[in-house]
C-alpha cells in the first residue's frame, strides 16, 4: 500500500506514533492501535521500518533547536524592552536633575544679587522713596533687596507700594524660601 501522507507529515504522524508509545507504556497492543491510524505499511500490520526512529530523532532535535532558538528570541526581545524602559526612566531621572539644578542655580544667583551695599542703600532712604524705585526694577531683584532688609523696613516699604506690586514681590520671596521646587 502506498503513503498517502506528504513526507513532512508522514515525519509528524511517526513521531506523534512515538511519543504516544512512550506516553503510553509501549505496550504492543497500544502500538497496533496507533499503527492503524496512519496509512501506509505500518496500518497493514507491517513492523515499522528500521528507519523510523532516526526520522523521529531528527525531527526531535530539529524541533528542539527551533524551540531554543524561538526561546532566547523571546528573551532577547524582553530584554530589550526592559532595557529601552530602563534607559527611559534614565532620562526621565537625568531631565529632573538637570531641572533642580537649574533652578537651584536661579536661586543663588537671586540671592547674590542683592550685594550687601544696595541693600544698604536701600535701608537708608525714605520707606516711599524705596518702595517707589523697587516697584521700578526688575522683580527677582527688587524682591532679593527687601529679603535682604531688617524685616521692619521692609515691612514699611511694602505698606508704601501698590498692592499690585507688593503682592508680586511677596510671592516672589515666598518661593524664595521654600526649600522644595516651586514648579
Amino acid at each position: 500500500m502506498a503513503n498517502v501522507l506528504p513526507l513532512p507529515l508522514r515525519s509528524r504522524a511517526l513521531a506523534a506514533a512515538a511519543v504516544a508509545a512512550v506516553l503510553m507504556g509501549s505496550a504492543p497492543s497500544h502500538a497496533q492501535e496507533v499503527r492503524q491510524v496512519l496509512d501506509g505499511p505500518e496500518a497493514s500490520g507491517e513492523r515499522a521500518a528500521p528507519t523510523a526512529p532516526s526520522e523521529v530523532e531528527r525531527f526531535c532535535s530539529n524541533i528542539a533547536d527551533a524551540a531554543r532558538d524561538r526561546r532566547y528570541a523571546i528573551q532577547a526581545e524582553e530584554l530589550r524592552k526592559l532595557q529601552a524602559d530602563v534607559d527611559q526612566r534614565l532620562a526621565a531621572l537625568e531631565e529632573k536633575r538637570s531641572e533642580y539644578e537649574t533652578w537651584l542655580k536661579r536661586r543663588e544667583v537671586f540671592l547674590a544679587r542683592a550685594e550687601e551695599n544696595l541693600v544698604q542703600i536701600y535701608s537708608r532712604m525714605k520707606p516711599d522713596a524705596a518702595a517707589e524705585r523697587l516697584s521700578e526694577l526688575n522683580v527677582e531683584l527688587a524682591s532679593a533687596i527687601l529679603m535682604k532688609l531688617d524685616a521692619r523696613k521692609s515691612s514699611v516699604i511694602l505698606n508704601e507700594m501698590e498692592s499690585k506690586s507688593a503682592a508680586e514681590l511677596t510671592r516672589v520671596m515666598a518661593s524664595a524660601t521654600r526649600r522644595e521646587d516651586p514648579s
